[in-house]
């Protein structure tokens, strides 16, 4: 028999207060955008090659940085992001500090990201959770982990303290293990390609409801739900973006999951299974838009289009003196083909050794061209300078002028 609540639960300290964990009904509705978004992201991973991939896979990552701590209102210029990658930090200790914290998550995720040996489901549990909290605030000073309240934030450490979240009061600090052991046991359980990504939504909401940590709930929610996603995207689309485009869509979802079953045709649990179903279609439609923009961006005849565009721009300014439109024919084939030597480069731009080797140092300069030595091949690269032409929307913030 259902059961309907009479009065809001002023404590939660019991697993069944966070039911249902997933959605039972209409599920087919969400099996199908899923096999859509497996399509898609498929045919993405297999256009591009493997330097391209790469490229493209670090790009994300500065990307994740910087949309998940805007999410949490303390992002960086995308400059100052890239700047903390070379460990070169501001000397204005506010901007330090997020530079340090976006370059802890960069780092986190490529080191989550790394084990081949974790499932999905695995992924989605209550160990993985700890881990990600602890890899990214692991990195952290203890300064830098301090909160602006003065709490310090214990890498990976589940909450001893009772907390609210707006109107959410979160469960009981002391039921913290059950309902962390429920979660394993429901999203455990994921098997299969159908219920891959309504499982991932569910489980970052229920995640995010359950607040484990003092802080950074958010952020290590995040990193867990990327990195679940990374077998299906392969790193070459976030669903991070999507949430931080219209954070304050992503926030009313998550509240709305947030409600108590409405009446007996909402789910058998406490909270509204229609929300929580919701929420769930909510997150696969930014997944389809996301890698749905992506594989626009890799569209041949368009890419070839904006390359030439991004020479010609290029040409006309004395900042770039070597930019010739010999250049666009070897620069799309090291894009879409692969990695190149400097002769077979020289010899695409059908120019003179010495305009040849020019054209060369100025692409690696601007970091369009990357090598690990003078000797090394020549991959593609995407400086951010570049992204307004090459990709256009894909990170409008980078082109935007650093006033930090």
């Amino acid at each position: 028999m259902s059961f309907t609540p009479r009065m809001k639960i002023e404590v939660y300290d019991s697993p069944h207060h966070f039911e249902p964990l997933l959605p039972q009904t209409k599920l087919e509705a969400l099996t199908e955008k899923t096999r859509a978004v497996f399509e898609k992201a498929h045919a993405l991973k297999g256009a591009l090659c493997p330097p391209a991939r790469e490229a493209l896979r670090e790009l994300v990552r500065e990307m994740n940085s910087y949309h998940s701590n805007r999410i949490e209102g303390q992002s960086t210029h995308p400059q100052n992001v890239s700047k903390a990658l070379k460990k070169d930090f501001s000397a204005n200790p506010e901007i330090a500090q997020r530079q340090r914290i976006a370059l802890a998550h960069i780092e986190a995720e490529r080191e989550l990201e790394a084990d081949d040996d974790l499932t999905e489901a695995r992924i989605l549990g209550s160990e993985f959770l700890l881990r990600a909290h602890a890899s990214l605030y692991g990195r952290l000073s203890i300064e830098d982990r301090t909160t602006p309240e003065g709490r310090i934030v214990e890498p990976g450490r589940i909450r001893a303290e009772e907390v609210s979240v707006g109107r959410h009061h979160a469960p009981a600090f002391s039921a913290l293990p059950k309902f962390l052991s429920r979660m394993d046991q429901v999203y455990g359980r994921l098997q299969g390609v159908d219920a891959l990504l309504y499982t991932i939504a569910a489980a970052h909401h229920r995640t995010a409801w359950t607040h484990a940590f003092v802080d950074g709930n958010g952020r290590a929610a995040r990193l867990q739900t990327h990195t679940a996603l990374s077998r299906l995207s392969g790193g070459l689309w976030s669903v991070n973006r999507g949430l931080a485009r219209d954070r304050d869509a992503y926030y009313a979802m998550l509240s709305n999951a947030d409600m108590p079953r409405q009446g007996d045709l909402d789910g058998r649990g406490n909270l509204s299974e229609r929300m929580l179903w919701e929420w769930c279609n909510y997150f696969i439609d930014l997944c389809n838009d996301q890698v749905s923009f992506m594989t626009k961006m890799f569209d041949v005849p368009g890419l070839r289009d904006r390359v030439k565009g991004l020479v010609l721009v290029r040409s006309q300014s004395s900042d770039y003196r070597n930019y010739r439109s010999e250049a666009v024919l070897p620069l799309l084939h090291v894009l879409l083909a692969g990695s190149v030597s400097r002769g077979d480069f020289s010899q695409m731009t059908g120019m003179g050794e010495r305009g040849a080797r020019n054209i060369i140092s100025q692409l690696l300069k601007d970091g369009l061209l990357v090598s690990d030595s003078h000797r090394a091949e020549l991959r593609i690269g995407f400086p951010l300078d570049a992204l307004n032409i090459l990709f256009p929307n894909l990170y409008p913030e980078a082109a935007a002028a650093n006033l930090e």
